[in-house]
């Protein structure tokens, strides 16, 4: 299980690129990589996130995040001895 940080996009009018603001996270289940994980997470932060349709468009998630290999955390009954 992994958290992905969920950003809103804030264009400032101070600078020229948007400054990404974390407001939330979504848990990541899925073990195994497949084709839509992006797409998926990103679907449901939108639906948990947006204000309305329109704000939709401003919500991101980080796609390093997402694209890390799982590794099973370590329990105690991994250790040695």
């Amino acid at each position: 299980m992994r958290a992905v940080t969920v950003y809103r996009l804030d264009y400032g009018s101070n600078t020229r690129y948007p400054t990404r603001r974390p407001i939330g996270s979504v848990l990541e289940l899925r073990k195994n990589p497949r084709v839509n994980n992006y797409n998926d997470l990103l679907r449901l932060a939108r639906s948990l996130f947006a204000l309305d349709r329109a704000d939709a468009v401003h919500i991101v998630i980080d796609v390093d995040q997402t694209r890390r290999v799982y590794l099973p955390e370590r329990t105690r009954d991994w250790a040695a001895g």
